[in-house]
């Protein structure tokens, strides 16, 4: 930012952001934190749970075809019991998660992982002893191979690192028993591609689905929660800060019931008094915060995605001057144009910038006043803007737009009331 105030603390999603970041510790967390870590603690979170069943019922249709691919190579072993051991100890295992899953209130335990890998690698260790002596694992591969369903079974459930490290290890068992045991052939070749593809793509696509899901979702909680500013006064408290005047107040009225009932007893002892003191030191700065912020800082500071992509100059605070639907275009316009760089990027950003008003602005009309406003990008060019975005800018007001260096520059009139004509 290049205003002359300071950041919030935290962000809508609950991140601590600033100097409280170091010190708060876990006990200080918002109420958007809370729920969040709430929610996190109860395993699949924000939806996820519906494709955890989606992902379950794939992996019992993966089971069933595993199935019916070993009943048709029954006559194939040499020795079946270890197959029969390792379907049974595969079952076994999907059941028993399948029921802990529903006990637990779907959420896979740290310490019940490790187990579930277990029995998964006992499963291909036995499938892999009963082909050993075919000379062709891709060919016979059964429980093995679908061992991945099962890695796709606790992929709404567990980090997608974890996921995909036993999934690199189930693929690393796969080629190196190939490599040990099966003449590589334009015949045998694909036939083991194939296998491997089974029992490894699973479990990858779903780690995909599953963090684009987790994206699209936090992207969209947090953009519902910044647009409540388009509505804010001109200069307001944030909604953190919102909270947290929420938290203090009661904190001053509990105190000031104390003393009014006689259970705190005048004059103040030292520590009460102290106490007293902060809460009116805190309260007295979000008042003046409250007369120094626009809604537009808050907007980008508090928000876990533009906070990292968008960087805003408005040193005579004029965002505060622009009318609801204005303010909605802009704000929606910033969005759309950082909506390819929800990872963060040091070299993609999105530059805001309000004002200064022209001194020959004032004489276009009595009550009018046109604020300038110029948004500029970084390695976002023209052709990779959503269609939309030139729709909400055009609610903002007149604007020009050109290209420098694969980036976008666009120069908008806004015209806003004259704050000095009300």
């Amino acid at each position: 930012m290049t205003t002359s105030y300071s950041p919030p603390d935290e962000n809508t999603l609950g991140v601590s952001v600033g100097a409280r970041a170091r010190s708060r510790g876990a006990t200080g967390t918002t109420g958007v934190a809370k729920a969040l870590t709430q929610a996190s603690q109860r395993g699949a979170t924000l939806g996820t749970g519906y494709l955890g069943i989606g992902s379950a019922i794939i992996s019992g249709a993966g089971a069933l075809y595993g199935l019916v691919l070993f009943a048709a190579r029954w006559d194939d072993y040499p020795s079946v019991l270890p197959a029969i051991v390792a379907w049974a100890l595969f079952i076994v295992t999907f059941v028993a998660t399948s029921v802990s899953l529903s006990v637990l209130g779907d959420r896979v335990p740290a310490w019940l992982f490790p187990v579930y890998l277990a029995l998964l690698a006992a499963v291909v260790a036995f499938d892999f002893a009963a082909i050993w002596s075919l000379d062709n694992i891709g060919a016979h591969a059964t429980s093995s191979m679908i061992a991945g369903f099962g890695l796709l079974f606790v992929v709404t459930f567990r980090p997608a690192r974890e996921v995909l490290l036993a999934t690199g290890v189930l693929a690393a068992a796969f080629i190196a028993a190939i490599v040990l045991t099966t003449p590589l052939t334009a015949d045998t070749v694909p036939v083991q591609v194939g296998a491997v593809a089974i029992a490894v793509l699973p479990p990858a696509i779903g780690v995909y689905i599953v963090g684009g899901f987790r994206r699209m979702v936090q992207l969209e909680l947090d953009r519902v929660l910044v647009q409540s500013t388009v509505s804010a006064p001109r200069f307001a408290v944030g909604m953190l800060a919102s909270e947290e005047l929420a938290r203090l107040d009661l904190a001053a009225e509990e105190l000031l019931n104390s003393v009014a009932t006689g259970t705190t007893a005048l004059p103040l002892a030292p520590k009460i008094a102290s106490v007293a003191a902060s809460l009116a030191t805190e309260l007295r700065l979000h008042l003046i915060e409250g007369r120094r912020e626009t809604w537009l800082f808050h907007a980008v500071t508090e928000s876990e995605i533009l906070g990292k992509a968008v960087t805003l100059t408005d040193r005579g605070n004029l965002a505060g001057l622009l009318d609801p639907a204005q303010r909605d275009g802009l704000l929606s316009a910033a969005w759309l144009l950082v909506s390819d760089t929800a990872k963060p990027s040091a070299t993609r950003t999105v530059q805001i910038s309000v004002g200064p008003v022209a001194a020959s602005a004032e004489r276009l009309s009595a009550n009018k006043i046109v604020v300038p406003i110029v948004i500029t990008t970084t390695e976002i060019p023209r052709n990779r803007v959503d269609p939309a975005a030139w729709d909400s800018i055009r609610k903002v007001g007149r604007y020009s737009d050109s290209t420098e260096n694969s980036s976008l520059r666009v120069d908008i009139e806004c015209l806003v009331d004259n704050p000095a004509k009300q």
